[in-house]
C-alpha cells in the first residue's frame, strides 16, 4: 500500500501551529511570525508537502472561458471537422473543472470573414484562445490585441514566430515538406518531372502552404535523387474549372511530370482530374484523410497521404490553456507531432 499523502492538517500538527497558519505559509499570503513562517517551511521541506492543486481548482469560484477561432470545414474540405473531436474530449475529461468553451469559426477562403470572426472573440471576453492563424498577416494583428489584454493564445495546424505564443501543437510543416519529398523520390523514375500543386486564393498569406514548399523542394537540394524539374503552380480557385486549367497547362507544357505533390488537403481535386484523363501512371502525394482523399487512396490513384492528427492538436490545445490558467504550468513552447505516413494498406486504422 503506498504511503498516505501528507496533508495541510499533518503539518500544522508538527509545527504546532493552526491549519489556516499553514495554508498562509504555503500560499504566501497573509501575516505570519517569521520564525514560524521558517518553521513551517523546513516541514514542508522535510515531508516533500505538495499541494493537491486540482482540488484547488475544483473548489476555486473562478471560472475559465476558452474561445477556439478555427477555419468551418465545408462540403470540399471536410479536414476540419475533425478538430471540434478532439476540444469535445479534453471537455469531457476537464468536466469536473469550472471551463467552458465557445467555437467560433470562420471562412478559410475569406480574409475579411477572419477579421470580422476576431472582433466576436474578443467581446467573449476569452480566458484563453485556440487559433488556427490561417491568414498570417491578420493572425498577426489578432494577436497583438490578444497580447494587449493579456489572453494566452495556443496554435494549432501553424504557428506564427513572435507573436508571444502560449504554445503550439501540430506537425512540424518544414519537415514534413521533406517527408513528401522522399516519399515521392521513391517512387518517381529519377528523370522525371515532378509537379507541385497548392490550390489557394492568396499564397503569400497562406505560409504554411509556402513552408511545405519550401521543405520539399529543400529535400531535393539536400539528398534527393530525383533529377527532373520541380514545376510549381498556384491554383488560386478550387473549382473543377480552374484546377483542369491549369493541370492542362501544367501537364501541356510539361509532359514528363511523373508525379504530383498536393500542398493542402484537396488532393482529390488533381485524382479526379487524372482519373476522368486516364492518367494511371501519375502518382499523387498529399494532405489529410478527408472522405475523397481516402476514396482515392483506396483505388491507388493517390499513392500516399500525410496525417496531422487534427483530434490530438485541439485536445492539447484545451489541455494546455487550462492547465496554464488553472494550475500556472507552462507549457512546452513547441509540441511537434509525429508525421502520419497513410497508405491504402493502413488507412482504416487511422479513422
Amino acid at each position: 500500500m503506498p504511503p498516505r499523502k501528507t496533508r495541510i492538517k499533518d503539518i500544522a500538527r508538527m509545527a504546532g501551529v493552526s491549519i489556516g497558519t499553514v495554508d498562509r505559509v504555503i500560499h504566501e499570503r497573509g501575516e505570519v511570525a517569521e520564525k514560524t513562517r521558517l518553521i513551517v517551511q523546513q516541514i514542508l521541506k522535510e515531508t516533500n508537502y505538495s499541494p493537491n492543486v486540482m482540488a484547488q481548482v475544483l473548489k476555486s469560484k473562478k471560472r475559465f472561458h476558452l474561445v477556439s477561432l478555427l477555419p468551418a470545414p465545408s462540403e470540399d474540405n471536410s479536414f476540419w471537422k475533425k478538430h471540434p473531436l478532439g476540444m469535445a474530449r479534453a471537455l469531457e475529461e476537464l468536466d469536473p473543472f469550472p471551463v467552458s468553451l465557445s467555437q467560433v469559426t470562420f471562412d478559410m477562403e475569406s480574409e475579411d470573414d477572419f477579421q470580422k470572426k476576431t472582433e466576436i472573440v474578443l467581446d467573449l471576453k476569452p480566458d484563453g484562445v485556440l487559433l488556427a492563424p490561417i491568414f498570417k498577416s491578420e493572425s498577426i494583428s489578432f494577436c497583438s490585441r490578444l497580447q494587449e489584454e493579456n489572453v494566452p493564445f495556443v496554435f494549432i495546424d501553424e504557428y506564427i514566430e513572435n507573436t508571444n505564443f502560449l504554445a503550439y501543437i501540430g506537425e512540424n510543416i518544414f519537415r514534413s515538406g521533406r517527408v513528401a519529398g522522399q516519399l515521392i523520390d521513391m517512387i518517381t523514375p529519377e528523370k522525371s518531372d515532378l509537379l507541385v500543386v497548392t490550390i489557394a486564393r492568396n499564397i503569400q498569406n497562406v505560409h504554411h502552404l509556402t513552408n511545405r514548399t519550401e521543405g520539399f523542394l529543400n529535400y531535393f537540394r539536400k539528398s534527393g535523387k530525383n533529377k527532373g524539374k520541380k514545376i510549381i503552380i498556384n491554383v488560386p480557385e478550387p473549382s473543377s474549372d480552374d484546377v483542369k486549367n491549369a493541370i492542362d497547362n501544367a501537364f501541356l507544357d510539361n509532359p514528363g511530370i511523373g508525379s504530383v505533390f498536393i500542398t493542402g488537403s484537396r488532393s482529390y481535386l488533381i485524382a479526379l482530374y487524372l482519373e476522368k484523363k486516364g492518367l494511371k501512371s501519375i502518382d499523387l502525394i498529399g494532405y489529410d484523410l478527408l472522405d475523397l482523399n481516402v476514396k482515392f487512396l483506396k483505388s491507388g490513384i493517390i499513392r500516399f497521404l500525410i496525417g496531422q492528427r487534427p483530434e490530438e492538436q485541439t485536445y492539447k490545445g484545451i489541455k494546455k490553456l487550462f492547465e496554464y490558467l488553472s494550475l500556472h504550468k507552462i507549457p512546452d513552447k513547441i509540441e511537434y507531432l509525429p508525421v502520419d505516413i497513410v497508405t491504402s494498406e493502413n488507412v482504416d486504422f487511422f479513422l
